[in-house]
């Protein structure tokens, strides 16, 4: 039996559900997430609370060719670079990516937290490339959770996400 959705998640709710994130291709990127639209069952679309440490990055630079993607900054601050340029945003920037996307990543370079929401589109197939790093990945959603393909080398993945 499936279990019923939740439709209302309480503040004191959410914050235990928040869980630490790095990604393989930046050594830097450390924060934490609460996968508020998965708690309330939602499968077409995400939204997450983001808290991003003084010092870390958010994931590697990249784009989205195919899903669309946007952050609404609350507190704090952070350095948005957005196709090479960079732009301190604070509470209520709001940063929208439709696709194909700009290249961008968050660092926080300030010495407070940064929160934001993070969300958008959850397509089963994505291609997202990292101009840095001259590399291109598909990531796909499977029954087990994400997996990541290095285009050009479809049986090498670098990494699965949940």
């Amino acid at each position: 039996m499936t279990a019923p959705k939740k439709p209302l998640w309480r503040a004191a709710e959410i914050a235990p559900t928040a869980r630490p994130f790095t990604q393989a291709l930046n050594a830097n990127s450390l924060f934490r997430a609460a996968p508020l639209s998965r708690l309330a069952g939602m499968n077409r679309a995400h939204v997450s609370l983001v808290r991003l440490p003084p010092g870390k990055d958010s994931f590697a630079n990249h784009a989205h060719m195919l899903e669309e993607e946007w952050i609404y900054v609350i507190s704090g601050r952070a350095e948005a670079e957005i196709d090479g340029v960079k732009n301190v945003v604070g509470p209520g920037d709001f940063m929208g990516f439709a696709t194909p996307a700009a290249s961008h990543i968050m660092r926080n370079i300030f010495t407070e937290e940064c929160v934001y929401l993070m969300g958008g589109e959850d397509r089963p197939i994505d291609v997202v490339s990292y101009p840095d790093l001259g590399k291109r990945y598909l990531h796909m959603q499977t029954e087990s959770g994400a997996e990541y393909y290095e285009l050009g080398e479809p049986t090498k993945p670098f990494g699965k996400a949940d």
